[in-house]
């Protein structure tokens, strides 16, 4: 007759290896989120230039000068007009000088915010555990996975920086700003 530790110690090791099954096809799930949303970036960025080059009004293509973006006439880039100003679930733009914080959907604006917070008090960076705390969050995994994927997509475009895996703070170009502009 088997004894009830022995069955107990039989159910605990198989639930311990669906367990760790589990933990190993998460990993690879995230691993392969993390290629593919590099390749949406990268069609987002794409999709982006086609769209500066192609937009109408722009100027004549014969006039050497009228394709020049300002930065290369030392002007600073325009900022984006407050109609333009992101939306919620917009595509977050290519961190570039002079880009106004505003150009950030709320969600991400208060990444930024915080991070700038902290760089201000000269503290380092944060984990999304501790972003969702300084939120007011639960730190429930899917509550900490949105704010990873949202600093990730940050850090993407310029504007965070990953020092340590899972440490996010602001890029330095972006922490010179004074106010998000």
């Amino acid at each position: 007759m088997p004894s009830v530790v022995g069955l107990l110690e039989q159910r605990e090791l198989t639930a311990r290896r669906r367990m760790d099954d589990l933990r190993e096809e998460a990993d690879r799930i995230q691993a392969e989120l993390v290629v593919a949303e590099r390749e949406w970036n990268e069609w987002v960025i794409a999709r982006s230039r086609v769209d500066e080059v192609l937009s109408p009004g722009e100027g004549d293509a014969g006039d050497p000068g009228a394709s020049e973006e300002p930065s290369d006439r030392g002007e600073p880039p325009a900022l984006p007009a407050p109609s333009e100003a992101a939306k919620s679930k917009s595509v977050v733009p290519m961190w570039r000088a002079g880009l106004a914080w505003s150009a950030l959907s709320a969600d991400y604006q208060r990444i930024v915010q915080v991070l700038a917070d902290r760089d201000r008090l000269g503290q380092g960076p944060l984990t999304c555990q501790e972003m969702a705390g300084c939120f007011g969050l639960d730190p429930v995994p899917a509550k900490i996975e949105a704010l990873r994927s949202k600093a990730k997509r940050l850090t993407a475009r310029g504007w965070l920086v990953e020092p340590a895996p899972g440490r996010f703070t602001l890029a330095k170009a972006v922490a010179g700003q004074s106010d998000g502009s």
